[in-house]
């Protein structure tokens, strides 16, 4: 989201000297899922003004994984020893992003990783916003392939918070998807087959036009073929993204949930606020980690997403950075199996 800002060059240069930070993380248990978080980078004047927000949100984030799954945060020098003196640092590492919201530029799909072309959406717009979008992901890339992590790479335009899916061959795309590479539902759907083993897409239409238009702000599955979704005030979009879902999705299950949106705050007028949208949930095997607000409305969303799915509700207070326009899946890139452990590995 930072295109227009110079950094300096050393940072590009970190990227292939990555020091191991603090002991052995070999502790940590492969069979679970490893979620990876990244800390902006220091004097980054972007997020000058949501540093401390973004950090006492890694921190109570980390707090709720760690006994939980595997988790690492990367970050630079300068914010090394606050991240570690917090966590510890068995989960920090130097490994300084260009950005913070690695859900976007990473790898979709757990079992199956791809690599999709990150969109010029996440940098502003534009043929700068593509160029920056392409060094953002680059600098991750050069991780994932010194770590000699298995995935594809593809050419589509993609962002991460734009795949989501349950794994056992469901997936929800915003149709920006198909503006992005000038293709039909079929062609899409027909390259989407080659790349993953997917057997059913559901295209919908974003509840917000212009921006990220994410589906990952609209829905999440929480179980095999089966979803929660915001509840719209506006019943001609709830009915048309019910609709959409149904038609790409056969005997799919939804679940509307409380959406007490809040749009009073945003940082970035481009991009809109997640205050008040539950459905920006992390999913694991075992877990949910659910976004909370700090307000009434949370306790409801909790028993209502325990309803609709047998894994372990977990919250995590994601007030402190849903007005930039993400929250807990957002920030977060999962890793399972061979790769997870190929990553600790790397670190190690």
């Amino acid at each position: 989201m930072n295109y227009y800002i110079y950094l300096p060059l050393f940072y590009f240069l970190l990227v292939n000297n990555f020091l191991m930070a603090g002991e052995n993380i070999s502790y940590m248990n492969s069979e679970k899922e490893l979620i990876v978080l990244a800390a902006p980078l220091s004097g980054d004047l972007y997020y000058a003004n949501q540093v401390d927000a973004i950090f006492n949100f890694h921190i109570e984030y980390v707090n709720q994984i760690k006994d939980r799954d595997n988790v690492l945060i990367f970050v630079d020098e300068n914010t090394y020893d606050d991240y570690v003196e917090k966590v510890g640092e068995q989960y920090v590492v130097i490994a300084p992003m260009l950005d913070i919201w690695m859900r976007d530029f990473s790898l979709s799909n757990v079992i199956a990783p791809v690599m999709f072309r990150y969109t010029a959406a996440g940098q502003g717009g534009g043929d700068r916003g593509q160029k920056y979008a392409d060094t953002v992901q680059e600098q991750l890339a050069t991780i994932i392939e010194e770590a000699e992590l298995e995935f594809k790479e593809t050419k589509l335009l993609n962002d991460g918070g734009n795949f989501v899916d349950d794994y056992h061959g469901n997936v929800v795309i915003s149709t920006k998807f198909l503006r992005d590479n000038n293709i039909s539902e079929k062609q899409a759907r027909s390259e989407l087959q080659k790349l993953i083993n997917i057997k059913h897409v559901a295209f919908i239409n974003s509840d917000e036009q212009g921006g990220l238009e994410h589906a990952d702000g609209v829905v999440a599955f929480v179980d095999k073929n089966t979803v929660i979704i915001n509840s719209y005030g506006e019943e001609g979009y709830l009915a048309n993204l019910r609709r959409d879902l149904q038609r790409g999705l056969p005997d799919v299950v939804i679940h509307e949930i409380i959406t007490p949106y809040d749009d009073s705050e945003i940082h970035d007028r481009r991009f809109s606020s997640a205050c008040g949208l539950y459905t920006n949930a992390l999913v694991t095997p075992k877990r949910v980690y659910l976004p909370q607000f700090d307000i009434p409305q949370d306790k409801i969303a909790i028993q209502q997403v325990q309803q609709a799915t047998t894994r372990e509700v977990v919250p995590v207070p994601s007030h402190y950075v849903c007005s930039m326009g993400g929250g807990v899946r957002c920030m977060s890139w999962q890793l399972r199996g061979q790769n997870a452990s190929k990553l600790l590995e790397y670190f190690n």
